[in-house]
């Protein structure tokens, strides 16, 4: 049995629903053909995620009238409106991101900025689909904090050229104190509750941060 096999297995046993995929094209299919129409969503909303972007599963539901779309990153809104979305967002029937780490034993581990991503991971929408690529998928808890900490936060840092953090120009984590610092607040997700709320595919690729 392959990682991908063996990590499906460890998160079924903690309840969540898990669909593995060969590619971003193939995650594309299995949410829009498999995931979706299952769902009965009325509105759908998103957290910012490189491989969810990357899968285009936002870019179709922005085309179909039947959602009403919560949109949280609309560089039109000014900042308060943004963050009264993202408050909006706890209400929708369906949100889609991506996890920062998955551990082998069937565990979600994120870090956030502002809290908006992981507040719906862990509360609000009916729905939750997670787009992850096999890259994420690391042994145990401490090492995904590593992963998190010593990698995903720093990319995710240097491509916010807005941002003025230590770790954008030195590549290493600085705990540092700046007013932008976008490591603030953990969530590690042992189990999905009610069973099948979070939803996962899994993506046969190196993809995201």
């Amino acid at each position: 049995m392959d990682l991908l096999e063996k990590t499906k297995e460890q998160l079924e046993r903690n309840n969540f629903e898990v669909h593995i995929s060969e590619s971003l094209e193939a995650a594309y299919q299995i949410f829009v053909e498999e995931i979706l129409p299952t769902l009965n969503a009325k509105s759908v909303s998103y957290g910012d995620s490189k491989t969810m972007h990357e899968t285009k599963v936002l870019d179709y539901i922005k085309t179909c009238d039947s959602y009403e779309f919560i949109d949280t990153f609309n560089l039109q809104y000014t900042w308060r409106e943004q963050i009264l979305q993202r408050k909006k967002a706890l209400t929708a029937d369906l949100f889609l991101t991506g996890s920062n780490a998955i551990t082998e034993t069937g565990c979600l581990v994120n870090l956030d900025m502002i809290g908006n991503r992981i507040a719906a991971l862990t509360f609000g929408p009916r729905h939750v689909v997670l787009f992850v690529g096999r890259n994420k998928i690391v042994k145990d808890l401490e090492s995904a904090m590593k992963r998190v900490k010593g990698l995903a936060a720093i990319k995710n840092a240097q491509s916010h050229k807005s941002l003025n953090i230590p770790c954008q120009k030195t590549g290493k984590c600085m705990d540092c104190s700046s007013p932008h610092r976008i490591c603030n607040s953990w969530t590690i997700t042992e189990k999905s509750y009610p069973k099948s709320r979070i939803k996962i595919v899994l993506i046969n690729e190196d993809l995201g941060y």
